[in-house]
């Protein structure tokens, strides 16, 4: 695991809360919630990935498959 994968999830961060600040101001509740929620997502997602591939290096590393 990377650095870059802490940097991704941190500016991932940094640019939903900036619309996320943006668009309440502007009184977009609803879209800022939405941005919120596909940020997460996006996250998520991320995280997923990389749990999958260390589920793949655990398997190796103890020849489970």
């Amino acid at each position: 695991m990377d650095i870059d994968l802490i940097f991704k999830i941190a500016g991932t961060g940094i640019i939903i809360a900036v619309l996320n600040l943006v668009l309440k101001r502007a009184e977009r509740e609803e879209q800022a919630m939405m941005t919120t929620l596909a940020g997460l997502i996006v996250v998520l997602l991320v995280i997923v990935d990389e749990i999958g591939d260390l589920f793949e290096k655990v398997k190796t590393v103890f020849g489970l498959w």
